[in-house]
C-alpha cells in the first residue's frame, strides 16, 4: 500500500539550478539526484510518486535525464514529468519517455498543480513499448508496421524467474522493484544497440517482450547483450537482487505476421521453462512452417494418406540377427517434405487431434504388421503410447479389442511409454499397462535416465524392458563420468531383472561400450537406419 508520504515524495534530476531545487516543491519531500548512471535505481529506491527532470538550463542533459527514465516509468506505470523552458524539445521528450511536461513561467502554484496532476493521474503505458510514442500500442502493432514495410523482424520473450522466492525473501515491494529495474535495464541496452529498430514492452507482471526490425545474427548479439545485463546483480537500493530468466526467440520467416512470429517466440518460452537446463530456446528453422499453419494442414492428412510408418530395427548386442522393430510416424507434407513425429504430434496438440492421431497410427502399424510376409512374421513390434491414450477412460480395452481385430498375436507387441506420458495420472497408467501385459503385451520405459521420475516409475509402473535415452548412449563415449551414469542404470536394471535397450546407437565405440556395460538390445543408426516393408524385409534376408 502506497503511504502518504510516498505520494508526497518527488524524485528529481536537477539541473544547474538543482540547488534550489526544494524550495521550489513546497509541501513535497524532494529526493534530488544528480543523474548519471545508476539513477533508475536511485529512483526506484526512494519509491516515488513522480519523477521529475529539469532540463530548462540544460535542455540535451534534460533529454539523457529523460531517456535514463523513461523506461522505469513505462514499466511501473508512473509519471515522469520533464520541467522545460520552452515548447521546443518536448517531441523529443515524449518519445524518450515523458508523461507530462511543465512549462516554466516562475509560477509557483501552477508548478504544484501540474506535480500533484501527474503523481495523482500517470500514464500505465505498461502494454506499450517503452520510450515509443502511443501510435505504436504494443509489440504486434509495431511488428506488423515493420513486416508491412518489408523488413526482416524478431521477437525475444522474456520471462523473470525466481520471483516467488525473491517476493518471500525480501518482500513484494522488492520484487516489484526488481522487475521495473529489469524492464529498465533491457530498454536501455536495446535503444543503444537498435535505435528505433527496437520495441520494448511489459505486457504483465515478469514478461518482457522485446522486438526488433533486425537479421537473425543481430538478434542473437542483442540476445547476447541482453542476457549478460540481466545475469548481473540489480542495485535495489542498499541492496542487490538478482533474478534468473527464460528465454524464447524467433525470427520472421516467409510466411509470419506479427501474431505468429509472437506466438511462435511464446511457445519457445515455454519450452524453455519446461527445459531442465536449457535457458533460452529458439524458435524452429528460419522459414519452418508455423504450429498453426501444420494443425490446419494435419486435417487433411490422414485423408490424404500423408502419414505413414517407418520401422526402425532392433538386435541383440550379441548378434546382428534383427529381433524386433520401432514404428515410427512419419508424415509426408505436401510442401515441406518429411517431417518427424515430434512436429506431428506437435500439430496434433494445437489442432486438439492427439487421441484421432495415435488412434490412426495404431491401426496403420497393426494393418501394416498383420499384412507382413513370413520373413517377418517372427519380429516383435513396438508402439508408442501417448499421454491421451493412457488418461482415456477404457483404453486398454479398446486397444485390445484394435490388436485382436487386426489378428497380430498380443505377445508379437510392446508399447512404449515415456516419463511425460505417464506422469499426469500413474496410478491410472499402472492399471492401463497391467491389463496389457495381462493379455501378453510387452511393457517398455522409453527416455530412461533423464527424467526426473525415473526411479518412481519404476516401482508404480509394470515393466518388461528400460530403454537407455540416446543422449546417454551416444554420450557413453565422452568421458569416465559418462560411462558412469550408463553403469548405474546397468545397476539398477539388473537388480530390478529388467533388460535395457539402448536407443541411438551410431558407432563400433558406442556398440563395444554399451555391450561391455550390459545392455541386451540396441536400435540406432549402427544397425540400421528407419525402413519401409520393403527394404526391412531385404535388411532381415540379408542378415538372416
Amino acid at each position: 500500500m502506497v503511504t502518504e508520504a510516498e505520494r508526497a515524495t518527488l524524485f528529481i534530476v536537477s539541473g544547474a539550478r538543482g540547488a534550489a531545487a526544494a524550495a521550489d516543491w513546497p509541501g513535497w519531500r524532494v529526493v534530488p539526484d544528480e543523474g548519471g548512471d545508476g539513477v533508475a535505481a536511485r529512483a526506484l529506491a526512494s519509491a516515488t510518486a513522480l519523477l521529475v527532470v529539469d532540463g530548462r538550463d540544460d535542455p540535451d542533459g534534460g533529454l539523457v535525464g529523460v531517456r535514463a527514465l523513461g523506461g522505469l516509468a513505462a514499466a511501473t506505470g508512473g509519471a515522469l514529468l520533464a520541467w522545460v523552458d520552452d515548447l521546443g524539445p518536448l517531441e523529443a521528450l515524449h518519445a524518450a519517455g515523458a508523461t507530462h511536461f511543465l512549462i516554466d513561467r516562475d509560477d509557483a502554484d501552477e508548478r504544484l498543480q501540474v506535480a500533484r496532476f501527474a503523481a495523482r493521474a500517470p500514464i500505465d503505458r505498461r502494454n506499450h513499448g517503452i520510450g515509443e510514442p502511443a501510435e505504436a500500442p504494443d509489440a504486434a502493432v509495431w511488428l506488423s508496421a515493420r513486416r508491412a514495410a518489408g523488413d526482416a523482424v524478431g521477437v525475444l520473450r522474456i520471462a523473470l524467474s525466481r520471483l516467488d522466492i525473491l517476493n518471500a525473501a525480501r518482500g513484494r515491494a522488492v520484487g516489484d522493484a526488481s522487475i521495473a529495474a529489469a524492464r529498465a535495464r533491457v530498454t536501455a541496452i536495446t535503444r543503444a544497440l537498435l535505435g528505433p529498430a527496437g520495441f520494448v514492452a511489459a505486457p504483465a507482471g515478469g514478461e518482457i517482450v522485446v522486438a526488433a526490425a533486425a537479421s537473425p545474427e543481430v538478434m542473437t548479439t542483442l540476445a547476447a547483450a541482453l542476457d549478460a545485463a540481466l545475469a548481473q546483480p540489480l542495485p535495489i537500493g542498499q541492496r542487490q537482487a538478482v533474478l534468473g530468466s527464460r528465454w524464447g526467440m524467433a525470427v520472421s520467416g516467409p510466411d509470419d505476421d506479427a501474431v505468429r512470429l509472437l506466438r511462435r517466440a511464446g511457445e519457445a518460452l515455454r519450452d524453455a521453462k519446461a527445459s531442465d537446463g536449457a535457458m533460452i530456446r529458439i524458435a524452429g528453422p528460419e522459414g519452418a512452417a508455423p504450429l498453426d499453419s501444420l494443425a490446419i494442414d494435419l486435417h487433411l492428412a490422414i485423408e490424404r494418406g500423408e502419414i505413414d510408418v517407418l520401422f526402425q530395427p532392433q538386435a541383440r548386442f550379441d548378434s546382428p540377427r534383427i529381433t524386433g522393430v520401432e514404428a515410427l510416424a512419419r508424415w509426408t507434407h505436401g510442401r515441406l517434405g518429411p517431417l518427424g513425429a515430434d512436429a506431428l504430434f506437435a500439430a496434433a496438440d494445437r489442432a486438439d487431434l492427439g487421441i484421432a492421431l495415435s488412434d490412426h497410427i495404431q491401426r496403420l502399424v497393426l494393418a501394416r504388421v498383420a499384412a507382413w510376409p513370413a520373413a517377418l512374421d517372427h519380429l516383435r513390434v513396438s508402439l508408442n503410447l501417448t499421454a491421451g491414450d493412457l488418461g482415456r477412460p477404457g483404453f486398454a480395452a479398446l486397444f485390445l479389442a484394435r490388436v485382436q481385430a487386426s489378428g497380430v498375436p498380443f505377445d508379437r507387441l510392446t508399447v512404449e511409454i515415456t516419463e511425460t506420458g505417464a506422469i499426469r495420472n500413474l496410478e491410472a497408467a499402472a492399471a492401463v499397462l497391467a491389463t496389457l501385459r495381462d493379455a501378453g503385451v510387452r511393457v517398455a520405459l522409453d527416455d530412461f535416465g533423464t527424467g526426473y521420475s525415473s526411479l518412481a516409475y519404476l516401482t508404480a509402473l509394470p515393466l518388461d524392458y528400460l530403454k537407455l535415452d540416446k543422449a546417454l548412449a551416444c554420450a557413453i563415449d565422452g568421458n569416465a563420468r559418462h560411462r558412469g551414469v550408463v553403469r548405474a542404470v546397468m545397476t539398477l536394471a539388473r537388480s530390478l531383472d529388467l533388460p535395457v535397450i539402448a536407443e541411438g546407437v551410431e558407432s563400433d565405440v558406442q556398440h563395444g561400450l554399451l555391450a561391455a556395460e550390459g545392455c541386451t538390445y540396441l536400435q540406432g543408426y549402427w544397425l540400421a537406419e528407419p525402413l519401409d516393408e520393403a527394404a526391412l524385409v531385404a535388411r532381415v534376408e540379408e542378415g538372416e
